[in-house]
């Protein structure tokens, strides 16, 4: 945990950002695995993390905007938790750690909740992105789970974004401890990867580095020779000799802020000429997408400057032809960039869209593109000093989108289809680093990950650094 003074100060911003109304915090319960007593690894809501700083289950809290009220809910811990747990904080003694005095039984909860609603005033809830929050908010207002909805404050998660949005120095400070344990999984996974292993192994590999180094991973590890899948969770082909593999995977620190890292490299440990065309693109598109990286720069412009290297890239292969910035207006660059490229990155690996991707993402200024690809780009507004975004441009050729565009002619102004159709089996390349965004410009994170063509071939064929 933070010191108490750190959460106290964020309350007092949050209070000083509304007049009135109760503020209602729901942290998470604990998620059984197979039955009751057998636990998923516990995990606290973020926004619970960041004003109450608790990491531990059956506890909510209320914030008073009228009498600047705080109330921390929890249980006392009784003999049979002390059996199976060993000796637990007392209520009062969790209420320390944080600055709040007044603690109270969680079963006093609805009763409190209820009489706020019965005198008239207004209940700020957050959305409930877990099944069991829904169940728990829906008893506490008397309202179906179906109409929950209606009833979340968009006032108070707008408040919350504008907080969490720019990152403290012992955030940014988290995150690159997290990083930190990315350098070592990352460089860990491109020592064990070679042709013949299946993926599964290496990602074993890359589970025992981040057991070692006491940090779980900030969301399940995408490791695949289908790097054209975005989000490939399975571990379970045999890696050959002229595939690329997609390794992104991220740490979680101490106060469980997220790293968040993507490299792509070729399976033999030595780029063919095709591999280091493509990757050369890619890597050339995370130059200049971050460089672009500073306070007042649409996000969505950075976007946009990656897909017109990438598409400058692609032209001189032959793939691409016309006018690349008309291309990327017209959306033609979807056919190798499907998704965005990038996004906040803080407690959350896609940091705060639990409260609302298009909160977090876009304003009045920056509307969401209608377009394939470009509509899931999550992260559209203008940047702000101490952001963390991560930039991952990349280029995926999927079979089924060739194969459909191709046979609709789709942008064909702009895209040679016989030439793309000779890369349907090329899969992926990604490239992803952290970046935080400062007063005058970016700065990148963490120790460097090897990237370039050289070092990652150098990386591949050394030995284990020891601490892998």
């Amino acid at each position: 945990m933070f010191d108490a003074d750190t959460y106290v100060r964020r309350r007092n911003r949050l209070k000083a950002s509304l007049d009135s109304g109760l503020a209602l915090f729901l942290g998470n319960d604990e998620a059984p695995f197979n039955y009751r007593d057998n636990h998923y690894q516990f995990r606290q809501d973020s926004t619970f993390l960041y004003f109450w700083g608790l990491n531990a289950a059956n506890l909510a809290a209320t914030l008073d905007f009228d009498s600047g009220e705080e109330i921390l809910y929890g249980y006392e811990p009784t003999l049979d938790d002390i059996v199976w747990t060993g000796p637990l904080p007392t209520l009062s003694e969790w209420g320390e750690k944080i600055g709040v005095v007044d603690c109270r039984n969680i079963d006093r909860l609805r009763e409190d909740v209820q009489a706020a609603l019965a005198a008239g005033r207004e209940v700020h809830v957050l959305p409930a992105y877990r099944g069991d929050t829904a169940l728990k908010l829906s008893g506490l207002l008397d309202v179906a789970p179906i109409d929950l909805p209606s009833r979340e404050s968009e006032q108070l998660v707008r408040e919350i974004i504008a907080l969490r949005s720019p990152k403290e120095a012992q955030e940014i400070a988290e995150i690159e401890k997290a990083l930190e344990v990315s350098y070592h999984t990352h460089t860990a996974a491109m020592r064990a990867t070679r042709p013949g292993l299946y993926e599964w192994e290496v990602v074993r590999q890359v589970e025992a580095c981040h057991a070692r180094h006491g940090s779980p991973v900030s969301f399940p590890i995408i490791f695949s020779v289908r790097g054209e899948v975005l989000h490939n969770h399975g571990h379970d082909n045999r890696m050959l000799e002229g595939q690329m593999v997609v390794h992104d995977s991220g740490a979680t620190s101490p106060e469980e802020y997220a790293s968040d890292i993507t490299r792509s490299f070729p399976v033999s440990g030595r780029f063919d000429t095709r591999q280091r065309e493509i990757y050369q693109i890619v890597l050339q598109a995370l130059a200049d997408a971050t460089a672009e990286v500073r306070p007042g720069m649409p996000f969505i412009d950075v976007y946009k400057t990656a897909a017109r290297t990438q598409m400058d890239g692609l032209k001189q292969l032959g793939l691409v032809r016309g006018d690349t910035h008309e291309a990327v207006e017209q959306g033609a660059h979807a056919a190798f960039l499907q998704c965005g490229t990038g996004h906040m990155l803080g407690l959350d690996v896609h940091d705060m869209e639990g409260l609302g991707e298009e909160l977090v993402g876009y304003d009045d200024t920056v509307q969401r593109s209608p377009l394939f690809g470009a509509c899931y780009v999550r992260l559209g507004r203008a940047l702000e000093p101490d952001w963390v975004v991560a930039v991952e441009p990349g280029i995926y050729f999927i079979p089924e989108l060739i194969d459909r565009w191709s046979a609709e002619a789709k942008y064909s102004e702009f895209i040679d289809w016989p030439a793309v159709d000779k890369y349907r089996d090329f899969g992926g390349i990604r490239i992803e680093d952290d970046v935080q965004v400062t007063a005058d410009g970016h700065r990148v994170l963490g120790r460097p990950i090897p990237k370039t063509v050289d070092d990652v071939e150098e990386t591949m064929a050394s030995e284990d650094d020891g601490d892998s």
